[in-house]
């Protein structure tokens, strides 16, 4: 599996305290009038779905941050596949922070563990091709290192984390620059050092004419955009009979009925915006117990 986005901690210690905060605000009026402190509790996170696991780590936060004396044992690690009665942790303590946390760690895991879960079945759908699943920056704002951490923990592949990181010149690039008088040869040899650098640098072709002057330009890496499967195979031909291998992404329209026939047209990546934007929440629950 390729290395996962980087968090630092204080970063996703931030995250689950704004989401602590949204949820609890200047107290939790049910708990807060029903739960003594002294009583104690015990709860067990049992998976209700088939799916592959993210958010574990950020579950335990989530219950540690309100009291950092709970108990928290994780059965599984990210990336692990599950099935229904799977006990992904077993926590005990104080009832009423186990309580107080339940909503926003659920809310985590079961995010997280959906996305991981749905681009686990677009990976094992183009199993057998040579194409990587890749995600898109149409991610939930302030939820993006996640969300890419999930699809990474389905065996997906990160595209850049944002526009900082990477180049990607798209159709409206393209048209504002066409429209001072710029060639596509002229655009990319505005990123010729960053490409030299090391650095990714694609460019969107929309016709297979597109495809021609890119790959004419010198273009290392082109984004297919909403192009038919036909369209899209001969423009890795066009790639492979050009000197050096141009890598080829297919965007647009993709779903788990359509991408085997896109992988099968030889395009390198498939770049999947569902992956974060429309994955279900794979069902997962809380049951607690009370203790004398």
């Amino acid at each position: 599996m390729q290395n996962l986005p980087q968090f630092k901690i204080d970063d996703l210690k931030m995250q689950v305290l704004l989401a602590l905060e949204e949820d609890i605000g200047f107290g939790d009026i049910t708990t807060d009038a029903l739960v003594p402190p002294s009583r104690s509790a015990r709860a067990v996170m049992p998976a209700k779905q088939e799916g592959v696991i993210c958010g574990i780590d950020v579950a335990k936060e989530v219950f540690l941050t309100l009291d950092s004396s709970l108990d928290f044992k994780a059965n599984v690690r990210d990336g692990d596949a599950v099935t229904p009665g799977t006990l992904l942790a077993e926590l005990s303590g104080a009832a009423a922070p186990i309580l107080k946390a339940e909503r926003t760690a659920l809310n985590f895991i079961q995010r997280l563990s959906g996305i991981a879960t749905l681009t686990r079945k677009f990976v094992d759908t183009v199993a057998g091709f040579d194409a990587a699943i890749c995600d898109t920056r149409k991610t939930t704002p302030g939820w993006r290192k996640l969300e890419k951490h999930a699809v990474a923990c389905g065996g997906g592949t990160n595209h850049r984390m944002g526009l900082y990181d990477a180049v990607l010149i798209k159709d409206n690039h393209i048209e504002v620059a066409k429209k001072a008088g710029m060639s596509i040869a002229q655009i990319l040899a505005k990123f010729q050092d960053k490409a030299g650098n090391g650095m990714v640098v694609q460019i969107e072709a929309r016709t297979l004419e597109d495809v021609r002057e890119c790959i004419a330009a010198g273009a290392a890496m082109i984004l297919l955009d909403n192009m038919g499967n036909e369209e899209m195979r001969r423009a890795v031909e066009m790639g492979k009979a050009a000197k050096g291998e141009v890598i080829f992404e297919a965007s647009g329209n993709v779903n788990l009925d359509t991408v085997r026939q896109i992988a099968g047209t030889g395009v390198h990546r498939i770049s999947v915006g569902a992956l974060t934007h429309s994955a279900p929440v794979l069902d997962i629950s809380l049951d607690i117990h009370t203790q004398e």
